[in-house]
């Protein structure tokens, strides 16, 4: 359902992401990891169409992301770190602005704002205005954006970010069970979020893979089985090759 095929992606001399390659089948949510300035959030833009790879190929359920973006964009739901919102609008506002966007018919618009506001927990809040909203209801609306129109793939860029406790457990929560009819592309740099929700992970470090596996074969590369320990030893200065 996602894949990445070589992509690499160059600003002149400096290689923000090189080679990178892996697939994600249906039905997985996998942990895209990776330390502060890795390459996480350039890959899954290239992913998703929204910058275009110096190098390799972006596929969302079959369609490359540079030659078919539409097509591929109808599989996707993308939220991407601090996602836009329009601060002036309602929840109920933007909601019914990307359906007439996406060509919603009005019983088909009825039922997917009422499903999303369901999945996110958003009936609340649905009347204020986004500006006004704790940052835990805005990741929440952009969530909820992103799955508008039943995407089968979700990538999604560190979407607990900046969360107090209470609200990064109803993100868990709520991606857990997303991923029981999708499949979850997560990226994050925070090793709780790969235990409480990942059943594989992939490692990204100086724009290079260096891991793609399970979390019991991660804890291998640390101390004690440590994963602290394990992604200190793959993201260290001299762990990946020049």
């Amino acid at each position: 359902m996602i894949e990445a095929i070589g992509l690499s992606k160059f600003y002149g001399p400096f290689a923000a992401a090189r080679d990178v390659t892996f697939s994600v089948r249906e039905g997985e949510l996998v942990a895209f990891l990776g330390p502060n300035g890795a390459g996480k959030s350039t890959t899954m833009k290239m992913l998703t169409g929204y910058i275009a790879a110096s190098e390799g190929q972006a596929r969302i359920a079959g369609h490359n992301m540079m030659e078919d973006r539409i097509e591929g964009s109808r599989h996707l739901g993308y939220l991407p770190e601090n996602g836009p919102l329009y601060p002036e609008m309602t929840p109920a506002a933007m909601l019914d602005f990307f359906a007439e966007a996406r060509g919603m018919t009005a019983a088909k618009k009825k039922d997917r704002i009422e499903a999303v506001v369901e999945i996110c927990d958003l009936s609340s809040v649905m009347f204020k205005p986004i500006s006004k909203l704790s940052k835990g209801f805005k990741q929440r609306v952009g969530m909820s954006q992103a799955l508008l129109h039943e995407p089968d793939v979700l990538i999604m860029d560190e979407p607990t970010a900046g969360l107090d406790p209470n609200q990064i457990r109803g993100v868990r929560k709520t991606m857990r069970r997303l991923s029981e009819t999708k499949t979850i592309l997560l990226s994050t740099h925070i090793l709780q979020e790969v235990e409480a929700m990942a059943n594989r992970v992939i490692l990204i470090n100086e724009g290079r893979l260096v891991y793609d596996g399970d979390v019991a074969s991660l804890r291998e590369h640390g101390d004690g089985g440590d994963l602290d320990e394990a992604f200190h030893a793959l993201t260290r200065e001299d762990a990946t090759a020049p």
